[in-house]
């Protein structure tokens, strides 16, 4: 509770009166979108989600980068993609997640992509698999000013993890962990603020309170349970929790899995954030993970422009007319995630 409470306010003191009145705007012309069923928008993104990289050291089952199944080209993201974005928002913008598709630690030069939001008083966070914090990493991590830090820890024996994280060292994850805590306590450092994040599977659902358990041995400030995206659910799959609060479907009158998720015509996310692929497309969200919908191209525009731009503004009306026809919503799982 403590380390949550120095979280919020670590966040709160990133903010400025400007970032506070673009949130306002964001919210006043969503409900006012909602309200008349047109697309109206104003203020800039409040958060935003940037790709380094699509590689990946893992083989997860449904994930993209784990079974290498891209349709869009894989790489690194550079500087001046970077630069160019973070300079076009940063007096708006208050919460970055550096993390998209594959392993954010890949990137040689990822620590110094999140200094140069901390510097620029932007909340930063990230996502790993936790195989990449050694010692020398884990220090470097912890002083370059990451806000949060997420590691997937799927399982609490070897045998239950690697089931899903295919090619993974349950050991170096907890490796990682401790080095990371031995940083935070010998630097003094309240952030980054660590936390689990378990994808609740069937192989792994027996393991929901060993985790809880583990992560306060480890010191670690929260636990997430998260919910498996599965491609192929309609005939129901080996992965799909037996535990309802935990699955993204359920089984239909007729046998066929169904997502829980009812689709009504509306998206707070097109709204306040968006993603950026490592190569500069601009994509509505993280379940675009094959960026089918670009929206803009930070090579070509500058992120303003792409934002009001005719591309997006077509997209939100479509959201507000019928986005179960929309793809990337189809398996959309807002609001199916569980904090212990």
């Amino acid at each position: 509770m403590i380390a949550e409470i120095k979280d919020g306010i670590n966040f709160l003191s990133k903010l400025s009166f400007r970032k506070v009145f673009n949130y306002a705007q964001l919210v006043f012309s969503y409900i006012r979108s909602q309200k008349r069923g047109v697309s109206m928008h104003k203020g800039m993104p409040f958060s935003l989600a940037i790709e380094p990289t699509t590689s990946c050291n893992l083989r997860c089952p449904e994930c993209p980068s784990g079974l290498r199944s891209f349709t869009r080209p894989t790489g690194m993201l550079q500087d001046t993609i970077y630069h160019k974005l973070i300079n076009d928002v940063e007096k708006t913008l208050a919460y970055l997640t550096l993390y998209f598709q594959g392993e954010p630690f890949l990137h040689t030069g990822f620590l110094e992509l999140v200094k140069y939001a901390s510097q620029r008083k932007i909340y930063t966070s990230t996502s790993t698999n936790g195989h990449y914090l050694s010692d020398e990493n884990a220090r470097k991590t912890v002083e370059s000013g990451l806000d949060r830090l997420i590691i997937s820890i799927d399982g609490t024996t070897q045998e239950t993890y690697e089931s899903y994280r295919v090619g993974g060292k349950l050991d170096k994850v907890l490796e990682g962990t401790r080095n990371i805590v031995k940083w935070k306590t010998e630097l003094k450092s309240s952030k980054p603020y660590l936390i689990f994040q378990f994808l609740v599977v069937k192989p792994n659902e027996h393991q929901i309170e060993q985790v809880k358990i583990l992560a306060r041995e480890l010191g670690v400030d929260k636990v997430l349970f998260k919910t498996a995206q599965i491609y192929d659910y309609e005939n129901g799959s080996d992965l799909i929790p037996t535990i309802p609060q935990y699955a993204r479907y359920t089984k239909g009158k007729d046998g066929k899995f169904v997502i829980k998720n009812s689709l009504e015509n509306n998206c707070w996310k097109m709204w306040h954030s968006c993603v950026l692929t490592w190569d500069g497309k601009i994509v509505p969200c993280c379940f675009d993970k094959d960026a089918k919908y670009v929206l803009g191209d930070i090579n070509k525009q500058s992120f303003t422009e792409a934002w009001q731009g005719d591309a997006y503004t077509d997209f939100r009306k479509s959201l507000l007319k019928s986005r179960d026809q929309i793809e990337i919503c189809k398996n959309c799982s807002e609001g199916t995630t569980v904090w212990a």
